[in-house]
């Protein structure tokens, strides 16, 4: 348009906010997300357990239904904290597979077609576009992990009474706590491989091999240094341990290790985990890419 006929006028209509810009990243990702067969049938198994779970709940209350199958109450699965330590470690897995699927396709496919200096161009800064990306596989993973949890535990109130919520409410943050702490860890892990490696089945390999290779590795240490220190190099083992003492399970009755590391070592190697990942994040988000 030439400049002398000044029929050019800005834009006069409403403004988005500056908060939600972000959320234009996750409303297209999802749609592109769930046009995957594979993935919408692999999202529908991973409520297979909480409806399991739930039915467990129900004929605890019900003692019509047990007559009906011949059940006895003693025989079912005790209500406590064990039963919903089981939920988190299976509805875990599954949320390592989604993880595996969407997790390199978050930033790989804008790196490989140069896509970020159009992103980073428009009113949205490098946060806001790491937010809007990490915001689609956290939001899948808690559709799957700490909301059906809750939801269970809710059940059991409404139906066991306000003196069984009195007993166990700690049940409900250990819960939250576990799901947001693995949560985390996934979405950082998948954002940084997806941003350090372009191509999407290299970086699915990459993620798996991070959860499933230093299991061996930790035997290794272990044997080798007359340690029980080794469960520190593999993230799996170390989230898992982690969960377990959120819902206050003996962790060294249960593996038989003898003496594992503290909780707080775990913590932290979590904690220098996170860092890395953003680390990783800030050096390959950038607005420009330098061609030598």
């Amino acid at each position: 348009m030439a400049v002398y006929e000044h029929t050019y006028k800005p834009y006069s209509g409403e403004m988005t906010a500056d908060w939600s810009r972000a959320l234009v990243i996750p409303r297209h990702m999802f749609g592109a997300i769930f046009q995957s067969k594979l993935f919408v049938g692999l999202f529908a198994f991973c409520y297979l357990c909480p409806l399991v779970m739930a039915v467990l709940i129900y004929l605890h209350h019900n003692l019509n239904a047990l007559k009906i199958l011949n059940l006895d109450v003693s025989n079912l699965v005790a209500i406590d904290g064990a039963f919903f330590l089981s939920y988190c470690r299976f509805q875990f897995a599954m949320s390592f597979l989604l993880t595996v699927i969407v997790g390199p396709i978050l930033i790989s496919q804008d790196l490989s077609n140069n896509a970020l200096p159009l992103y980073l161009a428009r009113p949205l800064s490098r946060a806001e576009y790491v937010l809007g990306k990490s915001s689609v596989l956290g939001f899948l993973l808690s559709l799957i992990t700490w909301i059906p949890g809750l939801l269970l535990f809710g059940l059991q109130c409404s139906l066991e009474g306000w003196s069984w919520l009195a007993k166990n409410i700690w049940i409900a943050g250990s819960i939250l706590t576990a799901s947001l702490v693995r949560i985390a860890i996934l979405t950082l892990l998948a954002m940084a491989v997806s941003a350090f490696i372009k191509r999407r089945i290299a970086a699915s390999a990459v993620l798996f091999a991070i959860f499933i290779m230093p299991q061996p590795m930790v035997l290794v240490i272990d044997q080798l240094f007359r340690t029980n220190w080794g469960s520190i190099v593999s993230l799996t083992q170390v989230m898992g341990d982690v969960t377990f003492s959120l819902f206050r399970v003996d962790r060294d009755d249960i593996f038989g290790f003898g003496s594992l590391p503290p909780v707080a070592v775990e913590w932290s190697v979590l904690i220098i985990t996170a860092a890395a990942c953003l680390l990783v994040l800030s050096s390959k988000i950038r607005a420009y890419e330098v061609s030598r």
